[in-house]
């Protein structure tokens, strides 16, 4: 199938391009064959995010979304930041005191797989044409290697590979230019990166992996609008990153946690710091008597314009969190990829609009990008991560006060990481080892539990999609750094077992994997590589 422009990924980044393309159309007077590929069983199934949102980047695109019905329904209404010394005490954050980045007035508190499924709708009305259920698989390059397309991965294969009765092979589309919006970490852009080398001269890109629950709470104990975010325990000493827990609409609450994947001790347990934060009074008072309905956890690019990618290719682009445009100091990164995607949209249509045939470098996007409000606001967080790595919490908190309140991200000093966050690896032997309590089914759980919530299914006799480049190493692993993956794994999906003959045996639980990405990202020997699995496959979010 021929199209003008192929999208991957129905998440914002990739439907905010799909509707700037319709409407650059219409203000071009030209006609243009617009796909979107989506390997959820739906608009919205692997969408995952806080979310406080800011409209920013909606207003451009869609000015009148309160009258066409956007689900942003509740406004933050103040804000509360805590640094916890312990399992216990803690101190509230006066507001001068902590980056104005963090202040959320004018934004909302949002589910974005709703956003992204009226975004859908938006879409769809203006003739874009969307496919859930189809995962793009592979990139098409032509002789010159172009980007031409994408190829859907195909369907109804058993584990060995081989072709079930149910087989149903892949579908080219091809396309003038191709839109990369897989969100962070997505396995084709990663290929693209290499590929192109857009990564040279950039610092290593940098993670984090995020948790997120829903709760329903008491009536009484529901305080809509409230935003809390926290520092501090349980992430002390190496650790670093935050919890967050925000009041949304319908007495419910949203609590997570944001665990940075720099983290040297391979003994650590993301899901178990996680289960245990929500003990600390400051999360309990707001969740105690109240019911945990969803689960979730997924990867974000936190690198910002460090690592930065160049984002144009002949034939391609890499948007949104593909590409790493997330503003780590705002702890957002949905209106940072719908812009960037907006900008992609604009150069794309402009240039078809002149006579291009596509499968062009248009490397004026760049251009365009650097003369945006989004550019501007990543060069001026752009040491927001790096100052946290080189200083610590205290000394970078302070830092990054100073620099985004005082002097608008303007000091004249680059702080970079260049070390990769698998890099960072200690051994095992080097290192404390955590004790984590035993879950106690009120406030914390244990994985299986989690992920049951997170309505994760895969059809058990196809290819495995976690795929070990050599079936060896996990044994090394095991050796030196007791294997992290039983335990960076938010979904339980690694785990030795024993053989009959009694021999530590690497086993993969693919049917939990939630796609969060973090084994493709921390593995010490960078061994694993995600790839997409049988359309359709994977977590169900209802509205995280």
């Amino acid at each position: 199938m021929d199209f003008d422009v192929v999208i991957v990924g129905a998440g914002p980044a990739g439907l905010s391009a799909a509707i700037r393309l319709m409407q650059k159309a219409q203000e071009n007077e030209q006609e243009l064959m617009v796909c979107v590929v989506e390997k959820g069983s739906e608009v919205g199934a692997h969408v995952l995010s806080g979310a406080v949102f800011e409209p920013k980047a909606l207003d451009e695109l869609i000015p009148d979304w309160k009258e066409k019905g956007a689900p942003l329904n509740t406004k933050v209404s103040h804000d509360e930041v805590y640094y916890l010394r312990g399992d216990a005490a803690s101190t509230k954050i006066p507001s001068f005191s902590f980056p104005k980045t963090m202040h959320n007035n004018g934004n909302y508190i949002v589910s974005m797989g709703n956003v992204c499924r009226w975004l859908a709708e938006q879409a769809e009305a203006m003739g874009v044409e969307i496919f859930p259920g189809f995962p793009a698989s592979k990139i098409l390059y032509d002789e010159q290697d172009n980007v031409v397309g994408i190829q859907t991965g195909d369907m109804g294969l058993n584990e060995a590979g081989e072709q079930k009765d149910s087989f149903m092979p892949g579908m080219e589309l091809r396309a003038k230019y191709t839109i990369f919006a897989e969100g962070c970490r997505g396995h084709l852009g990663k290929e693209l990166i290499n590929k192109y080398q857009l990564d040279a001269d950039k610092s290593p890109q940098h993670y984090g992996l995020g948790f997120k629950e829903i709760w329903d709470v008491p009536a009484e104990q529901h305080q809509e609008g409230l935003v809390i975010h926290s520092a501090g325990w349980p992430l002390t000493g190496e650790l670093s990153g935050g919890g967050y827990l925000y009041h949304a609409e319908g007495n419910q609450v949203v609590c997570g946690l944001i665990i940075d994947l720099n983290y040297q001790n391979p003994n650590v347990s993301p899901f178990d710091e996680f289960q245990r934060m929500k003990h600390h009074p400051i999360f309990a008072k707001h969740l105690t008597g109240a019911k945990r309905i969803a689960y979730g956890a997924r990867a974000i690019a936190k690198g910002g314009l460090n690592s930065l990618p160049k984002m144009s290719m002949p034939g391609g682009f890499l948007v949104g969190c593909n590409a790493g445009t997330l503003n780590y100091a705002k702890i957002k990164g949905n209106h940072a990829a719908m812009k960037s995607a907006m900008i992609t949209a604009e150069v794309i249509a402009d240039a078809l609009k002149a006579g291009d045939e596509g499968q062009s470098d248009l490397t004026q996007l760049q251009d365009k990008f650097e003369q945006s409000w989004l550019y501007d606001e990543l060069k001026s967080s752009r040491n927001f991560g790096p100052v946290m790595h080189k200083l610590g919490v205290f000394l970078g908190g302070a830092y990054n006060t100073l620099d985004q309140n005082w002097f608008g991200g303007k000091l004249p000093f680059n702080f970079t990481d260049n070390t990769p966050d698998h890099a960072n690896m200690k051994l095992a032997g080097e290192c404390s080892k955590p004790d984590y309590s035993k879950p106690d089914g009120k406030l914390s759980f244990d994985r299986l539990s989690s992920v049951f919530l997170s309505n994760t299914n895969h059809e058990e006799d196809q290819p495995v999609h976690l795929q070990l480049a050599d079936p060896t190493i996990p044994l090394v692993n095991l050796e030196k750094f007791d294997e992290p993956a039983q335990r960076y794994c938010p979904a339980g999906v690694y785990e030795f077992v024993k053989s009959e003959t009694g021999e530590n045996q690497f086993q993969i639980n693919s049917q939990n994997c939630v796609h969060c990405k973090t084994c493709d990202i921390k593995d010490p020997a960078q061994n694993i590589t995600w790839v997409t699995p049988e359309g359709g496959g994977g977590p169900n979010y209802p509205n995280m």
